[in-house]
């Protein structure tokens, strides 16, 4: 498979073959060393925009074995979108014409657990963390109405959520994904086994 460019389907079975190195414990760790980072110093040109959870245990180019600017990576807790994630995702797939966005949940989501604490207990955390809860509440009843109560579910369907907020969100990237010139993949990773799953998305045939 050729480094660049990538069609959405040829840059998300990339990611995946550097998952499957890493839960097989056989990471190439490529792009790591000082060649890659000198010839990455005046530019860029990353396969995947990686939007994720900011949980310290699914640190992006880790899980899937890339390096220095294989990767545009954007984290919040829980992968809440806000302008600011929606402006760098933008960057990502139109300045840097970048093929594929991911989506990454992840199981023991802490994001989640908070939410789901605070509806059970009626009680809002204090200070900021209040806005993840109050932004995963409608989620978590709209849950709890399909009779989906277990946590690692809900993280998923939040997966699946985030990605249909960007699309509704980011005229731009809808109309990237609609040309056919991006895809968004929904994948959510284990903690145990490292193993990533591809649960969703737009524009790919891999989650058609």
């Amino acid at each position: 498979m050729s480094r660049w460019p990538m069609t959405p389907d040829e840059a998300l079975e990339y990611l995946l073959d550097g998952n499957q190195r890493f839960v097989a414990g056989e990471a190439d760790h490529p792009n790591q060393d000082a060649a890659r980072r000198a010839a990455s110093a005046n530019v860029q040109r990353p396969f995947a925009v990686l939007f994720g959870c900011s949980d310290s245990r699914v640190a992006a180019e880790i899980i899937f074995d890339r390096g220095l600017g294989d990767l545009f990576v954007v984290r919040t807790a829980g992968h809440l979108v806000g302008a600011e994630v929606l402006a760098s995702i933008e960057y990502g797939a139109a300045v840097l014409d970048v093929p594929l966005v991911v989506v990454l949940s992840h199981d023991s989501c802490g994001a989640v657990g908070a939410a789901l604490q605070a509806h059970e207990s009626a009680v809002t955390p204090p200070g900021n963390l209040r806005r993840i809860v109050e932004r995963l509440t409608p989620e978590i009843l709209a849950a709890h109405a399909q009779g989906i109560t277990d946590a690692d579910e809900i993280a998923r369907l939040h997966g699946l959520s985030t990605a249909q907020t960007l699309l509704e969100q980011s005229a731009l990237l809808r109309e990237r994904v609609e040309a056919g010139v991006c895809g968004i993949a929904v994948l959510a990773y284990q903690l145990i086994d490292g193993r990533t799953h591809v649960v969703g998305g737009h524009g790919l045939s891999a989650a058609a």
